[in-house]
């Protein structure tokens, strides 16, 4: 049997001729098949019994996908699965009217490939291809073919990573046209589960008020199940028929929500459910959504309330005409492209290495509050550890020259001070101020009251902690992070906040505060929250227990080339249009959470993800928020703005030092470790490639030795300048198993009491 490759059909010689006949072979749709492609394959990554490749064999447990399996990157490839283990075994059968003249194999692989057909070895394929090949069947495969059904049976082998395999019966005269491959709407479906997870009902999915600084006793949780559809996304009629139930606040993909299903780009997703509205008069009823990825637009007894582009952040729609006594409805259209310009963070259309699982559709909590005709929208606080005072900026919807603020502060129950007035601002002076700090995460409660011809007709409540960010030089020149006007290290881990059963949802409230109570107990004073909003409970949670945050801007694609520290950086180019949507998703994100104490450092731009108009996008962050210190490009290409320098480097921590170049930047080391430790039976996928930066370690003791030393590396940094280091990471994560814990957090790699004897060398006053 000689291959030949689909340019070997024409003279190669001709290259018009070449291109012509590509173009026929893979355009044309009047080319006669030997068979009707079955793109529709059940297949195992775990090593089948023996006679797998008979016709009698059982693969009815096996999965089923389109094909071609493996990685999108391979050359020449059409993957409808991806395939990212060692080996794959492939069975689908296919009908022949008539045996072909010529059969042959019609065949694209990476690596080895052993065929079968009826059970019968006709090929044993070594090496690889780039493209596909049509090999001539042999005598023994002629005869192993049989009008009517036929089974198709492959096992294939690649060990170094960046592999495919697709296998079709044709006739060698008529080559046929395979269709684009069907992307399969199954995610991986890991058995991996939280103790959480294990709790969840539709009963207690997410009950928590959601909005800790800004809190109101008459609030409607409207979590649990909802009806879901999926239709094209052009569709803009609501669905006369819906597919089954889904558990909001669990996306489409995840295995709490229920159903396990991608949504493609070329589909919309729709949600519904009826909710009883409290009847009062005088009063306004608000919908409110804490986050949907990516558009989507809202319905409310089917009428359109409004629209909203962003997945990351809240908003709410003021649905009051819309309301009617008894049941009402309320109906969610969602379109995610997850990739393009979409701000989208570490989620993909093809999981792999670093990047997970794609999340669509409603991810954190919906809810229904009642307000008064006026009411206090939102607030903004600032705070001053130098004069212990508080300002307060109350924003007033639908505000009347007759109404006046009232504001008392709180330590716990007992009042220590209090302002009333008209003003736009209050500041408000603590007498004997305490001031937040990781080791005093002192907060003030704050009651705050629209009052109107004597009647209060709103009321909410806040917190708030009294501290201040800046910069301070060191004996030896070397600018340094301060909080209260003290020099502060900053350690603290790379957190990604997705889970095996939720995605980018936690489970629960108990398991969101599970991370940050272990990362505390562990001895970090920060937490780097990488390229995701996380609810503003896990904000509020930082604040109270006095763990300091990064907060990274969630990132998009269209990158430069990636220079890092490197002089004469480039920007990625970005259009007026998709930039100013970046701008509008940064401004909500700051906006959101700028009250929270926790927050210390904004990191803009992550590794050039998306990185463009640097300077513009530093210069408006520090502007924006001068209460606080701007990470512009944590491990990206480097530009003269914000306050901080921030290099990555694996395993072991390292700076590319230059003389004179970083003197007015805080340097620091944003990411740098992820030492890899498997757990047998905690892996989200014990059959893919599970990696860690460098080799894996032999066993726990080296994995222990490894991290020790990363940290003496880093402490030897400190003495030259390093002002903070973020370790990578608190928990494995799909294919990654670098994290202090395993995916599903039941095994932890390394405990907190051993932890925090290990960091004190990092967090006493002398490196």
């Amino acid at each position: 049997m000689y291959p030949i490759r689909i340019t070997d059909l024409v003279s190669a010689s001709d290259p018009v001729r070449i291109a012509s006949a590509l173009a026929v072979m893979i355009f044309s749709s009047t080319l006669v098949l030997a068979q009707e492609i079955n793109d529709q394959w059940r297949y195992t990554f775990q090593r089948p019994a023996d006679g797998w490749q008979s016709t009698q064999f059982d693969d009815s447990k096996w999965q089923t996908g389109p094909g071609g399996f493996g990685t999108r990157n391979t050359p020449g490839s059409r993957v409808g699965t991806n395939w990212k283990s060692e080996n794959i075994w492939l069975r689908k059968t296919f009908q022949l009217k008539d045996i072909p003249q010529k059969p042959a194999l019609m065949v694209h692989h990476d690596d080895e490939a052993e065929i079968y057909i009826n059970g019968q070895r006709v090929a044993d394929l070594k090496g690889w291809t780039t493209n596909y090949s049509v090999i001539p069947l042999d005598e023994t495969g002629i005869q192993a073919l049989q009008k009517g059904k036929n089974l198709l049976a492959v096992h294939c082998f690649q060990d170094g990573g960046g592999q495919f395999i697709d296998v079709h019966v044709v006739d060698i005269k008529h080559v046929p046209q395979l269709p684009h491959p069907q992307r399969s709407t199954i995610p991986f479906k890991s058995k991996l589960i939280t103790k959480w997870g294990e709790k969840v009902t539709p009963e207690n999915a997410w009950t928590e008020y959601p909005r800790p600084q800004l809190v109101r006793d008459n609030w409607k949780n409207l979590n649990g199940h909802w009806d879901y559809a999926i239709t094209a996304i052009d569709q803009k009629k609501i669905p006369q028929d819906w597919t089954g139930k889904i558990l909001v606040p669990f996306c489409l993909e995840s295995k709490l929500g229920g159903v396990q299903r991608l949504l493609t780009p070329s589909e919309a997703l729709w949600y519904r459910r009826t909710f009883a509205a409290p009847q009062s008069t005088n009063r306004r009823m608000l919908l409110n959504f804490e986050a949907v990825d990516y558009f989507c637009d809202v319905f409310v007894n089917r009428k359109f309330v409004g629209s909203h582009k962003g997945g990351n952040t809240p908003f709410s729609f003021d649905v009051t005409e819309q309301i009617r006594p008894g049941q009402n409805s309320v109906i969610v259209r969602v379109k995610d492209a997850t990739e393009g310009w979409q701000l989208r963070g570490k989620q993909t259309l093809d999981p792999r290495g670093i990047w997970y699982t794609q999340v669509s559709g409603i991810w954190q909590t919906v809810w229904l509050e009642q307000v008064g005709p006026s009411y206090i929208e939102d607030l903004k606080i600032q705070t001053d550890a130098m004069t212990g005072i508080i300002r307060v900026y109350p924003e007033i919807n639908n505000g009347k020259s007759n109404q006046t603020v009232e504001i008392i502060v709180k330590d716990g129950d007992q009042k220590v001070a209090e302002a009333k007035g008209t003003d736009d601002e209050f500041s408000i002076t603590i007498p004997d101020a305490k001031l937040w700090s990781p080791d005093s995460p002192q907060l003030y409660n704050l009651e705050i009251s629209l009052i109107e011809n004597g009647n209060i007709i709103d009321q909410i409540k806040s917190y708030t902690g009294i501290r201040s960010v800046s910069k301070i030089r060191d004996k030896d020149g070397h600018l340094r992070f301060t909080l209260n006007g003290k020099t502060i290290f900053h350690w603290g881990p790379l957190d990604q906040g997705w889970w095996p059963d939720g995605l980018l949802t936690p489970p629960s409230d108990e398991a969101l505060l599970f991370d940050i109570e272990y990362l505390k107990a562990a001895g970090f004073n920060m937490i780097r929250k990488h390229i995701k909003v996380e609810p503003r409970r896990f904000y509020y949670h930082c604040d109270r227990l006095g763990m300091m945050v990064w907060q990274d801007q969630v990132s998009a694609g269209h990158n430069p080339p990636w220079t890092r520290l490197k002089h004469n950086p480039v920007d990625a180019p970005w259009s007026d249009q998709h930039h100013d949507q970046y701008m509008h998703e940064l401004e909500q994100m700051i906006d959101t959470l700028e009250n929270h104490p926790c927050i210390v450092v904004w990191v803009p731009f992550n590794e050039a993800w998306g990185q463009h108009r640097t300077l513009a996008v530093g210069k408006w962050a520090v502007k924006r928020d001068p209460s606080r210190l701007i990470n512009i490009a944590s491990g990206g290409n480097f530009w003269p703005v914000g306050d901080v320098v921030d290099a990555h480097q694996y395993p072991h921590p390292g700076f590319p030092f230059e003389p004179g170049r970083y003197d007015n930047y805080i340097k620091v080391i944003g990411e740098f470790g992820g030492h890899g430790y498997p757990v047998k039976d905690h892996l989200w996928d014990s059959t893919r490639r599970n990696w860690g930066y460098g080799d894996l370690p032999q066993n726990e003791a080296e994995y222990k030795a490894r991290y020790q030393k990363s940290l003496h590396l880093l402490n030897d940094l400190r003495k030259r300048g390093i002002a903070a280091g973020v370790y990578t990471q608190t928990t494995d994560v799909e294919g990654e198993i670098n994290g202090l814990m395993t995916y599903d957090r039941r095994v932890i790699k390394i405990p907190a009491k051993d932890l925090a004897k290990l960091h004190e060398l990092l967090l006493s006053d002398q490196p």
